[in-house]
């Protein structure tokens, strides 16, 4: 600012001796005062021409290089082209840091969903929009209520109440495969929300698997215990003839016998889940196996034909002579589990085809076929949940405890192998284990050692593999 005080101050110098020579010449013209005049107006002319030059480079952004390059008007370009370079890396940064937090919601497993002042959708990430089943550029800008038509999200968003969350069925529920939201809105800013949401289907199926679990236990332990309790008191009070006397006693080991199988059934899924998987050194024969369902199958059939007149067609069929490495009590109780369900629930005169045979990847496959009443399809995907029963009269009827399939499962996931299964209603299922590779052993490996069939005492599964045939 100095310097162009004292250029200023030049420009009047000049004009005033010029000014002063003049009126030595032509005395009286006012020479110097009309001199002062035109160097002010000069001064005032290149002024402002570069006062319009910088203002044109502003108005064309302050980003080229054009402009004031000397004096103030210099200066304060170079500073203001300094100040806005700083500005726009701010702004980059900003918007990179915006971007990155803009991904890091996108890929949150929870829905986000921003909603202005009048609940218009502002901003939602992917999960949000396939929750809600919404388009991510069709409907910016669109009022979520009108999108989201469920009456009680309707109201909830209605209400203004936002202080707890509420649950609705998500956009891709289904009778087959239900899907539920847990949803909660955040007020913030000038009247902007904040809406989340939450796929907590798993963990409302884990809470009604654990309710069902309780309340199944306590129901099939009271059931014996309330009918034993009975037989005692009548034992107590009543005098009873001989034959009478043992027909009571004989229905109390039953109901006995129906707990400890319970009880069986139980510890060992405990077994089965808190113990490490079954390593590859010990091996079962497979025919052996084979042999040993064959019998077991036949002679539950026996029984059962006693009192139902059961007579099943058997087939069993072994295509494979090697061995399957794991634990044998384990990998009979669940072949032996799939075997007598399908003896169990197949009418007489019904067929029942076991087999065992090679499969894609050096694989094994073992499969239950039977002609059996069949399942419909929306309880296929419950079938290994924990006493869980597609016709709960008909299971007691047939003697099971409703863990068979669950064990099963827990078995197979131990050995690798997956549990898959078919069934049509009137048509019969298809029960089958499939095996990795890792655990199928060909026969030319049978000089290594296998282990027994038989199961010690004190294990819990050598009960499962005990009760899995009985009545």
């Amino acid at each position: 600012m100095l310097g162009r005080f004292f250029l200023f101050l030049g420009y009047l110098s000049i004009s005033a001796l010029l000014g002063v020579w003049v009126d030595t010449l032509w005395p009286k013209s006012h020479a110097m005062s009309i001199g002062l005049v035109i160097a002010a107006s000069s001064w005032m002319l290149f002024d402002s021409a570069r006062a319009g030059q910088f203002l044109s480079w502003l108005r064309l952004g302050g980003g080229a290089e054009s402009g004031p390059v000397a004096g103030v008007w210099g200066d304060i370009t170079t500073r203001v082209r300094r100040m806005l370079r700083d500005r726009e890396r701010q702004t980059l940064e900003s918007q990179a840091r915006l971007n990155d937090f803009l991904s890091a919601l996108q890929v949150s497993p929870n829905g986000v969903m921003l909603l202005d002042g009048e609940a218009r959708i502002e901003w939602c990430n992917q999960t949000s929009a396939a929750h809600f089943g919404l388009d991510l550029q069709r409907d910016l800008m669109q009022t979520i209520g009108n999108l989201v038509r469920d009456p009680a999200f309707a109201s909830y968003l209605a209400s203004g109440d936002f202080g707890s969350s509420m649950t609705m069925p998500g956009r891709e529920s289904s009778p087959t495969r239900p899907v539920t939201l847990s949803v909660q809105i955040h007020p913030y800013g000038d009247g902007r929300k904040l809406l989340l949401s939450r796929d907590i289907t798993v963990l409302e199926q884990a809470e009604a698997m654990r309710r069902d679990f309780v309340a199944n236990v306590s129901h099939e332990i009271r059931t014996p215990l309330t009918v034993l309790a009975g037989f005692v008191e009548t034992l107590q009070t009543l005098h009873l003839e001989e034959s009478e006397r043992q027909q009571y006693l004989a229905l109390m080991a039953q109901q006995a016998d129906r707990m400890q199988t319970l009880v069986s059934d139980l510890l060992t899924l405990s077994k089965l889940e808190g113990s490490a998987p079954p390593g590859t050194d010990a091996r079962v024969s497979v025919p052996t196996v084979m042999r040993q369902l064959e019998n077991d199958a036949r002679s539950l059939s026996q029984v059962l034909g006693e009192v139902d007149k059961t007579d099943h067609q058997f087939v069993f069929d072994c295509a494979f002579d090697g061995f399957l490495a794991g634990t044998a009590s384990e990998l009979l109780s669940a072949m032996g589990n799939l075997v007598s369900n399908a003896v169990r629930y197949t009418p007489p005169g019904g067929h029942i085809i076991v087999s065992v045979r090679p499969c894609a990847d050096d694989g094994l496959v073992f499969s239950v076929t039977d002609t059996g009443p069949g399942i419909a399809a929306e309880h296929l995907g419950r079938l290994t949940e924990r006493f869980y029963r597609v016709d709960r009269s008909r299971s007691r009827e047939t003697g099971g405890t409703g863990l068979g399939l669950a064990i099963v499962k827990h078995v197979a996931q131990r050995h690798g192998a997956n549990l898959s299964i078919e069934s049509r209603l009137g048509q019969g299922s298809v029960f089958s284990l499939v095996f990795p590779s890792q655990r199928v052993v060909p026969p030319a490996g049978a000089d290594t050692a296998t282990v027994s069939l038989s199961v010690r005492p004190d294990d819990p599964l050598s009960d499962a593999v005990a009760t899995s045939y009985r009545e």
